[in-house]
This record gives C-alpha cells, sequence and structure tokens, in this order.
C-alpha cells in the first residue's frame, strides 16, 4: 500500500483546503443565523443561502461531484482512497462542506445506486439532475416495528399488480426527506416472501409527489433539527410503474451492500475530520485556561487525552485508508471485515475525543458556542447508522472464525 497522496489528489486538496479555510468555515456563524431565521419563519428544513452561495463556488473551482469518479463531465477520476483524503478535510464542518460539494448523504449513496444499477431512463430522469444539484433524494430501509439491523426484516410490501408495483408500509429515519429538494425516495421492500432470505427484497423509485405517500413527522438527533430532516413516511397503497424497479427483483440486498461500501469509508473519513478538529479545539482551549495554578495544557489529564486522542486518530485513519485501498484493489465484497471494522472503531473514537474536548471547554462544550455538542450527538448516531457497532462486530467475528483452521475443528 502506497502511504502518500496520489498527485491527483495532492491536487485537488490543495483546492479543497484552501475553500475550506477561506470559504466555508468563515460561513459558519452565516449558516447557523440564517437557520435560526428559517426555523423563527417555519422553515426549518429549507436551505439556507448561504450554502448554495458555496455551491457555485465548488463548482466554479471543479470541487463537485468527487465521491464518484466517471459519473459526469469532466470526469475526475479519483479512487476511493483519493476520496477518503478529501473526505477527511469536509469533516470540519460536516453541516456545509458535504453539502457544498454535492457529496452528502444520502444522495451520494442514492446516486452510486443508479450509476451502478439504474436503466439509462431512471439515470436520465434522477441520476442527471442529483449530479447537477438541483433535487435531494432519500434512501427508505429502515423501519420504526422491526430490528433494521438485520435487513431481512424489512416487512414494507411491494406487491406486482399487472405494470405497477403497490407499496405498503411504514419508513423512518429517512434522511433528507423533510427537505424541500427532495423529490425521490429509494424505496427498499418485501417483493417475494418466499424467496431465499437475501432475495426476498428489492429496490424502487418513488417520486416524493405519489398518492399515498405521507410524512407522519421529522425525527430529532439528540434534540437537534437537522436541516434535511429525518423523515417517518407512510405508504399506503403507494403506486409506481415497473419501469421504477433498480436491477433486479430480488436484489435489494445485494444493492445495499453495494451502497454502504464506499459510504462506510465517507462516513469515517469525515469523522476522522471532526476528531481532528475537536483535537485542534481542545489543544486552543486549554491554551487559554488556568486552574489551580496551571495552564490546562500543563494538566496531566489534558495532556494524556491530547496525547491519546493524536495516537487513535493516527490508528484509525490508517485503517481507514487500508480498507479505501483495498476497495480500490480488490473490491468491497475482499474488504468486508475492514469495512466493518472502521464501522466501529473510527466513531467510537472520534466519540471519545469530541467528549474529552467538550470536558475540556466546560460548560461552553454543551451549549452552542462551540460545534462540540452538535458534533457529539452526529458522531453518536454514527455508532447506529448504517448498522450498529454489535452487528459489525458479529460479522467481524463469523469472517474471523471461519479464516482460523482451528475453529473448523
Amino acid at each position: 500500500m502506497e502511504f502518500s497522496n496520489s498527485l491527483k489528489a495532492e491536487e485537488y486538496l490543495d483546492r479543497l483546503r484552501t475553500f475550506m479555510e477561506h470559504k466555508v468555515l468563515p460561513s459558519e456563524p452565516i449558516y447557523h443565523e440564517q437557520r435560526e431565521a428559517l426555523k423563527i419563519s417555519g422553515q426549518p428544513h429549507v436551505l439556507p443561502a448561504v450554502i448554495e452561495e458555496l455551491k457555485e463556488y465548488a463548482r466554479a473551482k471543479g470541487l463537485w461531484n468527487l465521491f464518484l469518479p466517471d459519473a459526469h463531465e469532466p470526469a475526475h477520476g479519483l479512487t476511493v482512497t483519493d476520496y477518503a483524503a478529501l473526505a477527511e478535510i469536509t469533516g470540519w464542518s460536516p453541516e456545509m462542506a458535504p453539502e457544498a460539494l454535492n457529496c452528502s448523504a444520502p444522495d451520494t449513496g442514492n446516486m452510486e445506486v443508479l450509476h451502478l444499477f439504474g436503466n439509462e431512463a431512471q439515470k436520465r430522469q434522477w441520476l442527471e439532475p442529483l449530479l447537477r444539484g438541483d433535487i435531494r433524494s432519500g434512501f427508505a430501509m429502515t423501519e420504526p416495528d422491526v430490528a433494521s439491523s438485520d435487513a431481512s426484516n424489512i416487512s414494507t410490501s411491494i406487491n406486482r399488480i399487472g405494470d405497477e408495483f403497490v407499496i405498503n408500509g411504514r419508513k423512518w429515519w429517512t434522511t433528507g426527506a423533510m427537505d424541500p429538494r427532495c423529490h425521490v425516495l429509494i424505496v427498499m421492500g418485501l417483493t417475494d416472501p418466499n424467496a431465499e432470505s437475501y432475495r426476498r427484497q428489492s429496490m424502487v423509485l418513488v417520486p416524493m409527489d405519489t398518492p399515498g405517500l405521507s410524512i407522519v413527522r421529522n425525527l430529532t438527533v439528540f434534540g437537534y433539527e437537522d436541516q434535511h430532516g429525518h423523515a417517518e413516511i407512510l405508504f399506503e397503497n403507494v403506486k409506481v410503474p415497473v419501469a421504477n424497479l433498480i436491477g433486479e427483483q430480488g436484489s435489494g440486498f445485494e444493492i445495499a451492500q453495494a451502497r454502504l461500501g464506499p459510504g462506510r469509508v465517507h462516513h469515517c473519513m469525515r469523522a476522522i475530520g471532526m476528531a481532528e478538529r475537536a483535537l485542534s479545539l481542545m489543544v486552543s482551549r486549554s491554551a487559554e485556561r488556568t486552574a489551580f495554578g496551571k495552564g490546562l495544557n500543563q494538566q496531566g489529564v489534558i495532556q494524556e487525552w491530547i496525547a491519546n486522542a493524536r495516537i487513535d486518530i493516527e490508528q484509525a485513519r490508517l485503517l481507514v485508508l487500508k480498507t479505501a485501498w483495498l476497495i480500490d484493489t480488490v473490491g468491497a465484497k475482499a474488504a468486508r471485515k475492514e469495512i466493518a471494522a472502521i464501522k466501529v472503531v473510527v466513531p467510537r473514537m472520534a466519540e471519545r475525543i469530541i467528549d474529552h474536548a467538550i470536558q475540556t471547554h466546560g460548560a461552553a462544550g454543551v451549549s452552542q458556542d462551540t460545534p462540540l455538542a452538535a458534533m457529539f450527538a452526529g458522531i453518536r448516531t454514527l455508532r447506529i447508522v448504517d448498522g450498529p457497532d454489535e452487528v459489525h462486530l458479529r460479522d467481524i467475528a463469523r469472517i474471523e472464525l471461519k479464516s482460523q483452521p482451528s475453529s473448523r475443528k
């Protein structure tokens, strides 16, 4: 494995660092002011205008759709490993930077699905406007009435009647669906309950304005109301053409796995960026405050937190980069153990560092005066998003047990 960034990645990194330093980070106070004004006016899920300005700048600088190497013109050709370094930089401002680059979830995963599995008509209708940033999308898989960490539990029915699919069920945590720019959902549901367990599910495209689709409520994260929202959605005899099926019937689980491989690298590298920012804030705060006759940065416990943070970040980053490299060289299926491992290691690491940064800031750390409280809420949630820690640990153990000769006796 090569540990230095490619020349292409370095060129994009230079541009992205400049963009973050001179445009994104200085715009954070403006973003929060605009969001507060929108909330007061009853529009909590409308995108603040400053993001649209950043998007135009990013597009002009070629910092657009960086996660997808060959689905737009001009194609930038970045590998998963190349993009990993870029995703880390965007983690310094997770609410703003990914959106400004058209690289925010769940659109990234949905665009990858359409790029890999969509037909030409689906790409024209949905992928192209998503790549342009004209619309947003949602991914409806998780359900409130079953343990959705086991995708075979998904019970929303997708029944074929003539030339239509009829969808009935309830989804929640459909990220992005509260945003008025969200025009389409990718819905995963049960098309054949009698098939082999991993061939029962399919994915279909459902426009948001389809009759029978209704938003029940928005779900908050530790009390935070995200701009894009997390919707609970009811499907009551929702009808879409059979042509809205993505891939083949029964391929929903396979598509979901393909969607999650690179996506977990993206999530984890952004989380490393959040940990880096938290460490930077902890170091700055500890240099500004004195307690019991010594600066905080001279207190042994604070020094230990800072030292362990640096060690933990470096270890986690190396594992994620190895995983990205494996995806590039042997594919996501062969990197399954590493993909599961980073999903456990990185959020735990970042949560611990952000927690120590909050502690170093005292009461200020849990207030709106720093990004730390919101970062903590987001990173704690990441230990559940895309599968809880326990599911990934189970997968790692099973792979490891199969690989050890002594376990087969």
